[in-house]
């Protein structure tokens, strides 16, 4: 049987008016609990949140299952906000959630660490290991940065790196590998790409109008080898043998029970390489006119 990552559940859509393309309301606090209480009984452990994601963090705090399974991870403020204050909210962060200590905190946008202040940036996440506030510190990759350069230079315990069936390039260009290989935890997010594949030609934002031709024929291939796009994008993910966990983010139970459904399905025979979408700008969604946050930032 072909080894999976484990799921883990993103909450970019929680407490957070929907923006863009998305066709989901606002995820409340009775949604969250419901939520919640299905990642348990699914035995999905790892929840991961940040600051920027408006009230997810209080929301989870209210929301928890008693006794909670679940193994949290959150991320810091922008380093121009100062370091004392990252510290400060990475520390309220806790309280917010109501946690005595977190699972991880990783560094939200990687360039921050090779700004001048980098160092001083690591140190204060490992001051906060070394106090027993959270049992690792990592990294959050975006397209754009320098994941292994980064992973040399800080040693992080955890690096969460952009993957999916459309934008393949960490895992063709080895970097996956090569970071699992330096003792790193990987873990996959924006699996879905915002949705992307999931967008009829017409609903495009403007900007991605290139990138419809090719992903009109990626969804072409899907169709007439039979196979379903979310179990396709899951199975790529999850399949990746340098990942740990794949990252998806929801807005009720009913979508995470069929995303838990769809990633026990069989992985489907498909050539992955030639579900690759080649468009820069489709593959950064900070460059869209118009971004969909339908599954979230971190799915």
């Amino acid at each position: 049987m072909t080894r999976r990552a484990d799921l883990g559940l993103g909450t970019a859509q929680f407490g957070r008016e929907p923006t863009g393309l998305s066709p989901h309301a606002r995820v409340g606090e009775e949604q969250v609990r419901a939520i919640l209480d299905t990642a348990a009984a699914s035995h999905l452990a790892l929840i991961d949140t940040a600051p920027r994601y408006g009230e997810a963090e209080r929301l989870l705090g209210q929301s928890w299952p008693f006794p909670s399974p679940f193994k949290v991870i959150t991320k810091t403020l922008r380093l121009s906000e100062g370091l004392d204050r990252i510290e400060a909210r990475a520390r309220r962060s806790l309280e917010r959630m109501g946690l005595p200590r977190g699972h991880a905190l990783l560094v939200e946008h990687g360039e921050d660490l090779l700004a001048p202040e980098g160092r001083q940036l690591w140190a204060r996440l490992e001051k906060l290991r070394d106090e027993g506030l959270f049992q690792k510190i990592g990294i959050s990759i975006h397209g754009d940065d320098e994941p292994l350069l980064l992973a040399r230079r800080f040693c992080p315990d955890i690096v969460q790196v952009p993957c999916s069936v459309l934008d393949q390039r960490f895992s063709e260009n080895g970097t996956l590998r090569a970071l699992k290989d330096l003792g790193c935890e990987v873990q996959l997010r924006s699996v879905f790409l915002q949705g992307l594949l999931f967008l009829p030609r017409e609903a495009l934002p403007a900007a991605l109008g290139d990138a419809g031709p090719r992903l009109s024929r990626i969804r072409r291939i899907l169709a007439e080898a039979g196979a379903d796009p979310m179990q396709a994008a899951l199975a790529f993910a999850q399949t990746r043998p340098e990942a740990s966990s794949v990252i998806v983010g929801v807005a009720s139970a009913a979508e995470l029970r069929a995303l838990i459904a769809a990633s026990h399905a069989p992985v489907p025979d498909l050539d992955w390489k030639a579900l690759s979408l080649d468009c820069p700008v489709a593959l950064d969604p900070r460059q869209w006119s118009s971004a969909p946050d339908g599954l979230s930032s971190a799915a």
